[in-house]
């Protein structure tokens, strides 16, 4: 075997070598073993120095095999130990690997094993144990030391990376099979990230004083991409959506914008694992993966994954009871709160959240020591499972204390307050659980493990909480586009773990073809201490001329409390201040520029003339949310709703009440291909002390109502020559729509919608000294839409085709709309 001249000849000079020193390139050591129980023990290894001509490589012929020794005397013994050749392995080292006893009968066996042990040290080129009279001669070449050790070919993983995970290191005695199993090290290194044709072979340049140059000459390959992902044994579900569970995806024509469609092999347990959770959700007990083989064709730089399953039988939900094991208690109350349904599909997410919820009544009693055991009875005849949540008493265990490690940034109060149990408390499991979940869904950690271990005493355990930090701050430089607003820059810094307190800090600047929308805020979820969210907001918005005929500039600052009231309500109370500036309204506006202007006569309606100018606007507010969406009560869906008003009068010049409201509920069908929701929001300002509502105030544009431009629907002054959209103190909008799979491959990211809207913008304060040329009144708008859903490497994009069913003549549509939004 032989690596090419030219190369290892450039590396020497490299390394600061010149042509005809001494010097060999070799790939191992030979290894020879001499007289076994015999007087002597030798390995040889080549040591026969190159010719001065040049520099020369590849393997050298061994010496010749010298004459055995004569065996070991009988009764040998020896009472000292010469060591002849180390020079940086220590005398002491060698008579600890020889581990043979002094003044102690000594077999040949025994001098054989302690040679195996210094071999096998890995420290030494050649060994040689000779017995003496009264001692024992140990003669030894020591390997040598390396020098440099240096990576060729990389390109895809730096070599900052590759020392990290290879044992051979600089100024330690090179080990030709710690270079060999170095070489695999990285082979899979390169084999993880998808590339199975890379090859590594470890060669050494041999330096002066004993030492070596380690290099890795690496070949890369190409990325080995999954050509096909297909599945054997599956009759419940397609190809197409068991594709859609799996982290690997499937290459195509889109394969350069796919980031997932790469052969790797701990992406494949990861595989594994969604897979059998997919069908177990589905109610498959039985479910089995038999074999998840990959074929890789060298030629192509592809591999063929196919995964051969046993999907079983499907169950449902049986009957489901509660019972009590504990004296006094009754367990009617828990029953009452089963949210398990007979004859819904057996999902272990089921039976784990109704545990949640009956545990969790039970520390909302202030029952403790409780805890819940699903017990399950399985009908294989009828494909039931029947479900029996046993209330029992668990073991009498304290908190000792809470002991969290792995925080290098984050402080421990962080992760402390998310407990609401502390040292001397009722160990509760649900509790330490909930926990647990808490502080994952902090996103501060990429790993949380809390455990329960054995304190001082038979009645107390220790919680440990072990984190690993996740990068948590962000900086975007992005853009976007959409047919109404134009070319938009985005630049934002974001930091969810502010100072390692857990503190939220956001600050944005937003453009448009017309606007700037700039943004800070900051967010302390711990005010003074408790679970109370305080929020500070500042912005500026400012639009010139966007689908209207006048400007505007909003300057606002508002801070605010937030705290949750129930398990899924949380309340918020605010106050806002604010200047807002109605500027640049149009005048007069002809057709023909050469027509004097009438100056009787404005583009713009007498009521947007009327409402130029500032106004400072001081207010309070609440506002009510109730979500179970992210709860896991409703694994395919869920509601929210929301209810709030602001209260404008609290000094300044704006005076108004202003409620809104909104509901959603979500759905998944069709073996969760499908998503349906259903939407209603809406909204009114009602004035008061004499105030007329301005622009500003007013709800604007379509406000939700897809098919119709920004501004595009609502009041406007029927005579004035620009047709402005005035805004109303009311509107309402409903949606029903659905996101459904178009056919195409999952890993493309294509998906497709349909939906509906119907809604309306109206009503204004004063509509006197207009003529009564002012359409303010209810009328009712409604269209319906298909959208393609597009998620690529560069950024989501959304195109949106729609259709007005119910319009009016004055109304601005837009039936086609596209948007990308993208951070780089």
């Amino acid at each position: 075997m032989s690596i090419d001249k030219g190369k290892a000849a450039g590396l020497v000079a490299r390394k600061g070598l010149s042509r005809g020193a001494a010097g060999t390139v070799i790939l191992a050591a030979g290894i020879t073993l001499l007289g076994a129980g015999m007087t002597g023990f030798v390995v040889h290894a080549q040591t026969t120095p190159p010719p001065d001509t040049g520099l020369s490589l590849g393997i050298e012929e061994p010496a010749p095999v010298r004459p055995a020794a004569p065996p070991v005397p009988v009764g040998y013994t020896f009472s000292a130990v010469k060591i002849e050749g180390n020079a940086h392995v220590d005398a002491s080292t060698i008579v600890s690997y020889l581990g043979l006893p002094k003044g102690k009968i000594v077999t040949d066996a025994a001098l054989n094993d302690a040679y195996q042990r210094l071999v096998a040290s890995g420290l030494f080129a050649r060994v040689e144990l000779v017995p003496q009279r009264g001692s024992l001669l140990v003669k030894v070449v020591e390997n040598p030391l390396i020098g440099t050790i240096d990576y060729q070919g990389n390109a895809r993983i730096a070599d900052a990376d590759l020392t990290k995970v290879v044992t051979s290191k600089e100024s330690q005695v090179y080990s030709p099979s710690a270079a060999e199993a170095d070489a695999a090290i990285i082979t899979n290194e390169y084999r993880q990230r998808g590339r199975l044709a890379a090859t590594v072979t470890p060669r050494i340049i041999r330096r002066p004083n004993n030492r070596v140059d380690l290099v890795f000459e690496i070949t890369e390959g190409k990325v080995a991409e999954i050509a096909r992902l297909s599945f054997v044994g599956n009759q419940a579900f397609s190809d197409y959506r068991l594709r859609q569970v799996l982290s690997t995806k499937q290459a195509g024509i889109l394969h350069q914008l796919i980031q997932r469609d790469s052969y790797q092999i701990d992406r494949i347990e990861l595989d594994k694992k969604q897979l059998s959770d997919f069908y177990l959700a589905h109610g498959y007990l039985d479910f089995q993966i038999l074999d998840a083989g990959a074929t890789y064709a060298r030629d192509r730089d592809a591999t063929f994954l196919t995964f051969t399953i046993s999907e079983g039988q499907s169950f449902r939900i049986g009957k489901v009871s509660t019972i009590s094991e504990v004296d006094g208690l009754d367990a009617a109350e828990f029953n009452a709160l089963n949210r398990l349904k007979p004859g819904a599909t057996y999902n272990p997410l089921d039976i784990q959240n109704n545990v949640e919820a009956l545990e969790s009544l039970a520390l909302k009693k202030g029952l403790n020591f409780i805890t819940v055991e699903p017990r399950m009875a399985r009908n294989d005849r009828d494909g039931t499972v029947d479900v029996t949540f046993a209330i029992m008493k668990g073991q009498r265990i304290f908190v000792e204390r809470i002991d969290i490690e792995g925080n290098t940034t984050t402080l421990d109060s962080v992760v402390r307050r998310q407990f609401h149990t502390t040292e001397g408390d009722p160990m509760n499991a649900r509790e330490i659980a909930q926990a647990a979940e808490r502080i994952r869904a902090l996103g501060f950690f990429s790993d949380v493990q809390v455990t329960q271990e054995p304190g001082n005493a038979p009645d107390q355990d220790v919680v440990k909480v072990a984190v690993t930090e996740a990068p948590t701050g962000s900086l975007t430089l992005g853009a976007t586009y959409g047919i109404s607003s134009g070319i938009g820059v985005n630049i934002g810094f974001a930091e969810t773990n502010f100072l390692g307190r857990g503190q939220g800090l956001n600050v944005s600047v937003q453009t448009g073809t017309d606007n700037v929308d700039s943004r800070i805020e900051f967010s302390e979820p711990a005010f003074l201490g408790r679970d109370l969210t305080f929020a500070f907001a500042a912005g500026y918005l400012t639009t010139k001329h966007q689908n209207s005929n006048y400007d505007t500039q909003v300057i606002s600052v508002a801070p605010s409390l937030a705290f949750p009231v129930s398990d899924f309500g949380r309340l918020k109370l605010s106050y806002r201040i604010a200047r807002e500036t109605v500027s640049n309204v149009d005048g007069a506006v002809v057709d023909d520029p050469m027509t004097p202007i009438d100056e009787t006569s404005n583009g713009s309606s007498a009521i947007l003339m009327a409402e130029e100018g500032a106004d400072f606007a001081s207010s309070i507010g609440y506002n009510y949310t109730w979500d179970d969406r992210n709860s896991g009560l409703h694994p395919k869906g869920g509601v929210s709703f929301q209810f709030g008003q602001n209260f404008a009068g609290l000094g300044g010049d704006v005076k108004y009440i202003q409620t809104s409201v909104r509901a959603v509920a979500e759905t998944k069908i069709a073996n969760g291909d499908v998503s349906l929701k259903a939407s209603f929001e809406g909204g009114a300002i009602t004035t008061y002390g004499g105030y007329v509502s301005r622009v500003t105030d007013r709800y604007l544009g379509a406000n939700g109502i897809r098919g119709f431009q920004p501004d595009g629907i609502g009041p406007r002054d029927l005579t004035a020559t620009n047709k402005d959209a005035l805004g109303g103190n009311y509107f309402a909008v409903a949606h029903l729509e659905s996101d459904f799979p178009v056919g195409l491959p999952e890993e493309y990211g294509i998906t497709g919608g349909a939906f509906v809207d119907v809604g309306s913008v109206w009503g204004l304060d004063n509509t006197a000294g207009t003529g009564g040329t002012v359409d303010d009144s209810l009328r009712l708008r409604s269209t319906i839409g298909f959208s393609v859903f597009w998620n690529t490497a560069i950024g989501p994009l959304r195109f949106n085709f729609t259709h007005a069913l119910k319009k009016e003549s004055y109304d601005k549509e837009q039936t086609f709309d596209f948007a990308i939004s993208t951070k780089f």
